[in-house]
C-alpha cells in the first residue's frame, strides 16, 4: 500500500505527532491506531512499541488491539485490498471458486500482496450482502453475484485505476 504520510515526514515523526494529538484523551489507544493506519497504511512493530511506551501500557496490549481488529494491518498492503467474504452463504454459493480465480489471476495466495503492490488478498467475515453471495469487497466497493469468470474483468478495471 502506498504510504499516506507526507514525503518529508518519516514514520517515527508521524507516530510521535499522532500520539501527541491523542495522548490526553481517555482511552487513546484505538484513535492513535486508527490515525496511524490512515496516515501510514499500517501499524509497524516499532510504532506499536512507541505507542506502548508513550501510553505506559504493555506492548502486548497494543499488539493485541492491532491484531484483533481486521482493519488494522501490521505490514503494508496493496493499493487495492480484496476482502473475500467467508460467511456461510458465500461459502455455499461458491466463494472457493472466487478465491481460486483471484489467486490464479493475481498469481498470489490469500494473505499475500502482489509484487507491484497493487492488490492484497484477505479473508473477512460477513460483509453483510448475503443476498448477492458470493461476494467480495475491494477497498470500499462490494461486488456480488460473482462467478469465477467475472474476476479477470473486475481486476483489470481496478488495475486501470491503480
Amino acid at each position: 500500500m502506498e504510504t499516506r504520510k507526507s514525503p518529508t515526514e518519516d514514520e517515527n515523526a508521524v507516530v510521535t505527532r499522532i500520539i501527541g494529538k491523542h495522548r490526553t484523551r481517555k482511552g487513546p489507544l484505538l484513535p492513535i491506531l486508527s490515525d496511524i493506519q490512515k496516515e501510514i497504511g499500517y501499524v509497524s512493530e516499532s510504532a506499536m512499541v512507541k505507542i506502548a511506551e508513550a501510553l505506559d501500557i504493555p506492548a502486548s496490549k497494543v499488539y493485541g488491539a492491532v491484531t484483533f481488529y481486521s482493519l488494522y494491518a501490521t505490514a503494508p498492503k496493496g493499493k487495492n485490498v480484496i476482502r473475500v467474504c467467508e460467511s456461510a452463504p458465500c461459502h455455499v454459493e461458491g466463494a472457493q471458486g472466487i478465491v481460486e480465480a483471484l489467486e490464479r489471476t493475481l498469481g498470489i495466495k490469500m494473505g499475500e500482496t502482489t509484487p507491484d503492490g497493487v492488490f492484497s488478498l484477505e479473508f473477512t467475515s460477513c460483509i453483510g450482502v448475503c443476498g448477492v453471495a458470493p461476494a467480495i469487497m475491494i477497498n470500499d466497493r462490494v461486488y456480488g453475484n460473482l462467478t469465477p469468470g467475472m474476476i479477470p474483468q473486475i481486476l483489470a478495471a481496478c488495475r486501470a485505476t491503480a
